[in-house]
């Protein structure tokens, strides 16, 4: 009686860069990510509608909102970055989720109170009712991230431990 046995192999690759950053491609379909993408539109927006209007109502309360918007915007760019090509395991010194969780408590209030005084100051120029609107969305998307990184910072952790 004779046996065949065949052996089957699997292999797995990662995109890397030449200085061996891994590419994290699915990130920016999980919905961490996916808020990531949200609010830096909804910030370009708000940005790109302060910037160019001409004629400020109120100059010091645009100045404000925009420099705000401008701010976050970049920041958010970052920590996509950071999660897209998989940076925070490269500097393990710094708590990542606590990072994150500061970021987004600070942005929510400062965007908040930009995007308030920008709706009582636009005096209905269109472009900055539209920033406003948008100040709002963003507001309302670091909210939800907000919320969803105090439930992985300071959330329930379980332990190896039996009960």
């Amino acid at each position: 009686m004779s046996h065949t046995v065949i052996s089957t192999t699997t292999t797995t690759r990662t995109r890397t860069a030449g200085d061996g950053f891994s590419l994290n491609s699915g990130y920016s379909r999980t919905i961490p990510g996916l808020l990531k993408i949200g609010q830096m539109l909804a910030l370009l927006i708000v940005f790109l509608c302060v910037h160019c209007v001409r004629g400020w109502p109120s100059w010091a309360v645009f100045q404000y909102f925009e420099v705000v918007s401008l701010w976050f915007l970049i920041a958010l760019l970052i920590f996509f970055l950071m999660h897209l090509f998989r940076l925070q395991a490269k500097m393990p010194c710094i708590n990542w989720p606590l990072t994150e969780f500061f970021h987004y408590s600070v942005g929510t209030v400062l965007i908040l109170i930009a995007s308030i005084m920008a709706a009582v100051k636009s005096q209905g120029v269109s472009a900055l009712v539209v920033a406003t609107v948008f100040g709002f969305i963003t507001t309302f998307l670091m909210a939800v991230s907000l919320w969803t990184s105090y439930s992985v910072t300071c959330g329930p952790h379980q332990t190896g431990a039996a009960v």
